[in-house]
């Protein structure tokens, strides 16, 4: 697997570190686990800690230089892609390594993954994550360069298969790009049932030093424009009228970082200051207590392509409020366990949390009904999913291979073996 720009082990909330990371990190140690051997490849972006680092057996997680070692912004970051590319395939020369599948995750790394199906003559199964086209489409301030959409088109013709996490994911990807709907196969994310799972709240609330009476609404996540927190806080402005509230903020960048600053310059602006808590960043480990200890997760983006928080919440029996992003239609049910609301205005994820919270006060919701919907959601269901697809890929082929002509198979045979000595 390769994610250039954003580490599996990198600190969650960042501005390139969210829930692609968790994916990549858990679908790799799943695959490990079922006898696998998976090495994920991503960027030297910081001067410790960094290397070969093997967190089970059979998964590697390999740092390659590529440019200077800091976060680096995606188009200059393009610029160094053909070094990390050397990098990686003069690795795989010296260690002997045959891969029999590239996985790659974002359009950066899709880049490379075009490459080395070439040289490698290896499939190549790319995900989106996010597709630039759409972004453009949903989020106008912010525009996606024309570079990301024409490597993005490139990828969507050349690559043999695309991996999905939705349906509606996978209608945008032939939307947007004209992608042939057959290479396009749906397998969503997923979450640790063992680690996120109910608890009492009361405990939860204890330990993260929130009181019995509070209504909290939780946020986590990258402090991203289009991750649309401000109309979170605005909704929470009118909603502080109404309850005793306690917002947590769950994530994002440094505090002296643009996005925090005029985050809480809109606190300020709406006179929340005393019921906004930046939590700051946590490991993934740290979620759970976060979810239990809410009354109700929100998740008020403008676009996502799956939007993992969900899964995470309903896992942990917490209701979720959002408009209909991501997997979001497939699992929250209005009145059962959320409420999906119109469109992430103001006024509308206002009116949905306001929704939950009366019918939580009523205690209509048990909070394994709400945890059923993420039920059949375990990573290690979805790393089984993936294995499908790739030995899918692998079968073809071989079958191809054995349907060529033989002097295509030596010419074949030659390459590999010029690219594994």
């Amino acid at each position: 697997m390769i994610s250039i720009h954003s580490d599996p082990l990198g600190e969650l909330g960042t501005r390139d570190t969210g829930g692609m990371s968790v994916y990549v990190r858990e679908i790799g140690r799943r695959l490990a686990e079922m006898g696998n051997s998976v090495d994920i490849f991503t960027r030297v972006d910081r001067l410790e800690g960094v290397g070969t680092i093997r967190p089970f057996e059979n998964f590697r997680i390999i740092h390659l230089p590529a440019g200077p070692a800091q976060p680096l912004p995606q188009l200059i970051l393009f610029r160094y892609l053909a070094e990390f590319f050397r990098n990686l395939d003069l690795l795989k020369q010296r260690e002997g390594t045959g891969y029999d599948v590239v996985h790659t995750h974002y359009w950066l790394s899709g880049q490379i993954g075009r490459w080395t199906r070439k040289r490698w003559q290896v499939p190549h199964v790319f995900m989106f994550h996010t597709l630039g086209a759409l972004k453009n489409r949903v989020f106008g301030s912010e525009q996606e360069p024309d570079l990301r959409i024409r490597v993005e088109n490139r990828l969507t013709a050349e690559c043999d298969l695309i991996s999905a996490g939705t349906t509606r994911d996978k209608e945008q990807i032939i939307e947007h790009y004209g992608a042939a709907s057959e290479r396009i196969q749906v397998v969503p994310c997923g979450v640790d049932l063992e680690c996120f799972r109910p608890s009492a709240r009361s405990h939860s609330r204890t330990r993260l030093g929130l009181t019995r009476g509070e209504r909290v609404v939780l946020y986590v996540g990258r402090f991203d424009p289009i991750k649309g927190v401000d109309r979170l806080l605005r909704a929470a402005a009118g909603l502080r009228r109404e309850f005793p509230l306690q917002v947590l903020l769950v994530g994002g960048g440094e505090p002296a970082s643009s996005d925090t600053r005029m985050l809480r310059n809109l606190c300020v602006e709406l006179s929340l200051q005393d019921c906004v808590t930046f939590a700051g960043r946590k490991t993934h480990a740290d979620l759970p207590d976060y979810y239990r200890a809410a009354d109700v997760l929100v998740l008020p983006s403008y676009y996502e392509s799956f939007g993992l928080v969900v899964l995470e919440a309903l896992a942990c029996g917490t209701p979720v409020v959002a408009a209909p992003v991501g997997v979001v239609p497939d699992l929250v049910r209005s009145g059962v366990n959320g409420w999906v609301v119109a469109d992430n205005t103001p006024e509308h994820l206002a009116d949905g949390v306001r929704r939950v919270l009366h019918m939580r006060n009523e205690r209509r919701w048990p909070i394994e009904t709400i945890r059923q919907a993420a039920a059949n959601y375990d990573w290690s269901h979805v790393a089984a999913s993936i294995e499908v697809q790739y030995r899918g890929l692998l079968s073809k082929k071989a079958a191809l291979c054995h349907a060529a002509p033989e002097s295509h198979l030596s010419r074949c045979g030659q390459q590999l073996y010029l690219n594994c000595r």
